[in-house]
């Protein structure tokens, strides 16, 4: 199973194009101690082995300190999305995100359920 991950490109794009902003950056931050934000290229395969990946480096079946404290089993969720981080800078060139071909901006909930994630977007830069 692992983390779920959503591509936030198009949403991302048009808030980019209502800035009006040819040539800058936007800054992105996931709100939330167990989200992060990366690219990718958002078809089925690379998310699965990004999944994977992901729950290799911090699985869920391991003892978490956090989780003696706060009992809610999501110890995994913190380093995971700790590992990751929680922020991207995506560059605006001639008034787009400059993304390759086959890369999408993702975010990614790594909590044991559910969530609504939150993405602050800073947009700079010269119009």
């Amino acid at each position: 199973m692992g983390p779920a991950v959503a591509d936030v490109t198009t949403p991302l794009a048009a808030i980019v194009a209502a800035a009006q902003v040819r040539d800058g950056s936007a800054q992105l931050a996931a709100v939330g101690s167990t989200a992060s934000l990366t690219t990718i290229e958002f078809e089925p395969g690379a998310v699965e082995d990004l999944k994977r990946a992901i729950m290799r480096l911090a699985p869920a079946d391991m003892e978490y300190k956090h989780e003696l404290m706060w009992h809610d089993g999501n110890g995994h969720s913190h380093v995971q999305a700790a590992l990751l981080g929680p922020s991207l800078i995506v560059p605006i060139r001639a008034g787009r995100m400059r993304l390759g071909t086959w890369q999408q901006v993702v975010v990614i909930n790594h909590d044991n359920r559910p969530r609504r994630r939150t993405i602050e977007v800073t947009v700079i830069g010269c119009r």
